[in-house]
């Protein structure tokens, strides 16, 4: 049998198929040098082919060098032409378990609602809505990009745990909002509490089985940004058009938004607040409290709480909130339930110091830094739900498949990285992009380590002495503006998770870490630490742009570390129209 090849085929192409084209310009010998160049262009393609490369990028996808992920991007949006291929086992478990398992239970979980068809109502009535739900996939595709095996799936596991939080969160404000049921007041707006995204769920146990409580701000605000970075930007704008300087966090500029532009359901009958994590918090609910005009608790965090007369204070004002909750329910207060839902919390903190111990010690963390903190600084404020206990099974299999096949899961690893005060909320798939392109793992966040310790339930005393503590180890609060001592912790941190660089998110218009900036220098150089310092605005993308902050960091790898990127397409581009 003739042996075929490309070089052949096109003999018998060019003849045939392009022969009057080829007769009429023979004469001039250029069709024939065109000829015999392609001939040869093709000739050299099956001469330097490697077929037994192909078939293996083919099966197992290709080696993270030659990824050139920047290339499936579509120019000046960060969007993708098509997604990556990342072997046949990856690629089809991304397709079927990934896109299709999200996309199918993403409506299920809106039909297992208690009034599904509101739904529909909510998408048109608030921006917020419609501008996230529809792009969800895109936000698993960003943090999910290059991973493969065990780290593909159980971070995966982890965006899907939120999705659906999400959803059973905006569902029941949905179910009881009086703008979507033509001002009326039904019964699950009777029976839901409101409450600032920064109070813990956690003070609510004494109800959770009667009443539901449900963050105002978590979907509205800290859940779209990471979705689609442009939907809170209209919110800052809308509070500075009634005459708010720029310079306040934009956090609370965009939480005061929602309700400047009436973005926001009328789904409880009271507000519990706080001013976690500064002051600024504390104009937010002067702000809410305006707007809302309903009956408000306001439940404060202490700046320094290491006083033990401070923490008396602190658990006066958590029973406040307890004795507000059962005068204007009408609900008395159930120790039994509160112990129920903290020991059961208890197991998710213990799963918890599991995989730190494993992340600390080992290559084998199969969970890549954005999942892991999303994930954790999401549950820990949420409180007990049945959707983390359901997804921490399902990790814990995959963890303890990676420790006892000894599964290197990000093996291209070259520094092992802690991130260090708040994150960008528009980029928080960077730590993605600098694994894929510099080889920075991100190991461990700051938010991540919030919340951490064991709630006593032994006793009504000592159950009270741990939820004030509890409620003091909020996100941002201790570690960010609780005290040089506890932003300090940095070094213990870096110590226990064996880091060997940090990422210092610089938040531009947080006053508290600006103050102590220098301090954080002079511990940098005196120790000898790589440090880079990212800024940015929290949730507002156009005082420091997603391009500024891998430009900072693409600068200090190549100046000051010397070293070359494990994948150069991804060193520049643009995706400023990008979610």
């Amino acid at each position: 049998m003739k042996k075929f090849s490309l070089g052949s085929f096109f003999d018998q192409f060019s003849g045939v198929t392009l022969g009057k084209k080829v007769k009429r310009d023979i004469k001039s010998g250029e069709a024939r040098r065109k000829i015999e160049r392609e001939r040869e262009k093709i000739r050299e393609k099956e001469r330097t082919t490697n077929w037994r490369k192909v078939a293996s990028d083919f099966i197992y996808g290709k080696p993270h060098e030659e990824r050139r992920l920047g290339d499936l991007y579509i120019k000046n949006t960060g969007l993708y032409k098509h997604r990556e291929w990342r072997g046949i086992v990856d690629t089809m478990y991304y397709f079927n378990r990934i896109w299709l398992y999200n996309y199918l239970h993403m409506v299920l979980d809106i039909f297992k609602s208690d009034e599904p068809l509101t739904f529909f109502k909510g998408v048109f009535r608030y921006r917020w809505m419609g501008q996230t739900y529809l792009t969800v996939m895109h936000w698993f595709d960003r943090g999910l990009e290059g991973l493969r095996g065990p780290a593909l799936r159980a971070s995966a596991w982890h965006y899907r745990a939120m999705v659906s939080e999400t959803i059973r969160q905006f569902m029941r404000m949905f179910s009881a909002d009086t703008k979507l049921h033509n001002g009326e007041k039904n019964e699950f707006w009777h029976k839901t509490i409101a409450h600032d995204e920064t109070v813990s769920g956690n003070i609510f146990y004494p109800w959770r089985d009667v009443l539901d409580d449900v963050p105002l701000q978590m979907i509205p605000y800290f859940v779209s940004c990471h979705v689609n970075n442009k939907t809170v930007l209209n919110y800052i704008d809308a509070m500075q058009s009634i005459g708010l300087p720029a310079d306040p966090c934009p956090m609370c500029q965009a939480e005061s938004g929602l309700f400047v532009l009436d973005d926001y359901p009328d789904y409880s009958p009271v507000m519990v607040t706080s001013n976690e994590a500064c002051d600024g918090s504390v104009a937010t609910s002067v702000i809410t409290d305006w707007f809302l005009d309903r009956p408000l608790y306001a439940m404060p965090q202490p700046m320094r709480f290491d006083d033990p007369e401070v923490q008396k204070h602190c658990q006066k004002e958590i029973e406040g909130c307890w004795k507000f909750i059962e005068e204007q329910t009408g609900i008395p207060f159930d120790f039994k339930q509160y112990v129920k839902y903290a020991e059961s919390y208890n197991k998710l903190t213990e799963f918890e110091h599991e995989k730190w111990d494993v992340a600390a010690n080992t290559p084998y963390y199969p969970i890549n830094g954005v999942a892991q903190a999303l994930y954790r600084i999401y549950y820990s404020q949420d409180g007990d739900r049945p959707i983390w206990h359901e997804t921490d099974a399902r990790v814990k299999k995959i963890l303890d498949k990676c420790l006892a096949q000894k599964i290197e899961t990000f093996p291209k690893t070259r520094h092992r990285a802690i991130a260090w005060s708040c994150a960008p909320l528009y980029y928080s798939n960077w730590c993605t992009w600098a694994y894929n392109c510099w080889g920075i793992n991100t190991i461990i966040n700051m938010d991540s380590l919030m919340f951490d310790m064991m709630l006593r339930t032994d006793t009504y005393e000592h159950a009270l002495e741990d939820l004030a503590t509890f409620n003091e180890l909020a996100p941002m609060r201790s570690m960010a503006v609780g005290g040089y001592e506890h932003i300090f912790k940095l070094w213990d941190y870096m110590e226990q998770f064996h880091c060997d660089m940090v990422i210092m998110y610089d938040q531009l218009q947080c006053k508290g870490m600006q103050g102590i900036k220098g301090m954080f220098e002079d511990e940098f150089r005196k120790r000898n630490i790589h440090a880079i310092w990212v800024p940015h605005a929290l949730p507002d993308k156009r005082t420091v742009s997603r391009g500024e902050i891998r430009s900072i960091i693409n600068d200090y790898m190549v100046t000051v570390m010397h070293e070359e990127p494990l994948d150069p397409t991804l060193v520049d581009f643009d995706d400023s129209e990008c979610w």
